[in-house]
């Protein structure tokens, strides 16, 4: 009798654990399932934008066919400057400009946990554009002329640049004050940005005023963010800039994580949230304030692509970093396109249309999801 018991006994835990084994080899094939899914997707991001790459050699103002686009690359033939003057810098320009906006919002949504928050609402970009603007206007970096389509001319591009670093630091750093200091709410850290945008822009229509016809034509050719200025120069930079950053915004994907799930859970877990939220704000800043101070603001592309990424992967950072970058620079890509083909020969200012486009789209976002 005590044998049948002790035989029934062990026959019931032989088959607990059996069915506790078959439940984690189920949960295994569904996790593996669910990786393989993002990384086919991640896959066909990099398919989408080396396509468009691709239509951003070929179309603009003169169409270039297949075998011309060749020739040009690879041999000397009359579409050769166009090709690695114009068309490549400016192509390479929208993938790198894009996957830093694109990153950049992934990294301040989630360090402020706020689905708003991105360079442009932020004031970020605006900070970054008034210390453009004071390097064109009061140290004559850049001057308006009527050269080709091309209405501004930099003489100084990397002046610009380090100005509008130091604009975008000090919008980053009344942010910081008010989320660290006042410990607001996420909604008033938004309204901060807000408010800090309407400063900077007044900022610069400050210097407007007391500035020369030719430095405002300047300014505001400029600030509408274009890809035109595009130069190897300004690439190297953003791109020595970008993935140094990259690397260590993935480097520190599970802490990224950590914070998602909440401040205290992260803190248990050891992670330094103070010290990674301020390095976070000020690298992100450090590529946009670069990109903006060579190209001006190109808004909502750093606030639709994490949203994009987050419907179809979710807010798993070990994908929502890489997969913002490639949408970010798969929508700019596109907006240049559409720029130089809407009404060509005439070139519209990307900053034009990805405003146009990026509204609406956020306001799908917005239908599509009950809480954002």
């Amino acid at each position: 009798m005590i044998g049948q018991v002790k035989f029934k006994l062990w026959s019931k835990d032989r088959e607990n654990g059996m069915s506790a084994a078959g439940t984690e080899s189920s949960l295994t094939k569904i996790y593996r399932q669910k990786i393989r899914v993002r990384l086919y997707l991640g896959a066909a991001l990099i398919v989408l934008l080396a396509f468009s790459f691709y239509l951003s050699l070929r179309q603009g103002a003169v169409n270039i066919s297949l075998e011309q686009l060749i020739d040009a690359l690879f041999k000397q033939s009359d579409l050769a400057f166009i090709i690695w003057n114009i068309r490549l810098p400016r192509a390479v320009s929208s993938v790198l400009v894009g996957a830093a906006l694109g990153m950049a919002g992934a990294v301040m949504q989630t360090l402020l946990k706020n689905p708003l928050a991105s360079p442009f609402t932020l004031g970020v970009s605006h900070g970054a554009s008034f210390g453009a603007a004071l390097a064109i206007i009061v140290f004559d970096a850049g001057q308006s002329h009527s050269y080709g389509s091309e209405a501004v001319t930099v003489f100084n591009a990397f002046t610009v640049a380090g100005w509008a670093f130091l604009g975008a630091l000090t919008s980053l750093s009344l942010i910081l004050l008010i989320s660290f200091i006042k410990r607001a709410a996420a909604e008033s850290i938004i309204l901060a940005g807000v408010a800090l945008g309407s400063l900077f822009g007044s900022a610069t229509m400050f210097l407007q005023y007391f500035a020369s016809d030719v430095q405002v034509a300047a300014t505001v050719f400029w600030m509408f963010g274009d890809l035109g200025k595009a130069g190897w120069s300004e690439n190297r930079l953003i791109f020595l800039c970008l993935v140094p950053v990259f690397i260590f915004f993935f480097w520190q994907r599970w802490n990224l994580n950590a914070l998602t799930w909440g401040e205290d859970l992260a803190r248990s877990l050891g992670v330094k949230v103070n010290r990674i939220r301020i390095t976070g704000m000020f690298l992100s800043s450090l590529v946009v304030a670069v990109a903006t101070g060579f190209f001006g603001i190109i808004g909502f592309v750093g606030l639709i692509s994490p949203h994009l990424v987050k419907l179809l992967t979710g807010s798993d950072n070990r994908f929502v970093l890489p997969y913002s970058a490639l949408v970010g620079a798969l929508l700019l890509t596109l907006a240049d396109l559409i720029a130089r083909n809407l009404l060509a020969p005439q070139v519209l200012p990307v900053g034009i249309v990805t405003s146009l486009a990026g509204i609406p789209v956020f306001f799908i976002l917005l239908l599509k999801r009950k809480r954002i």
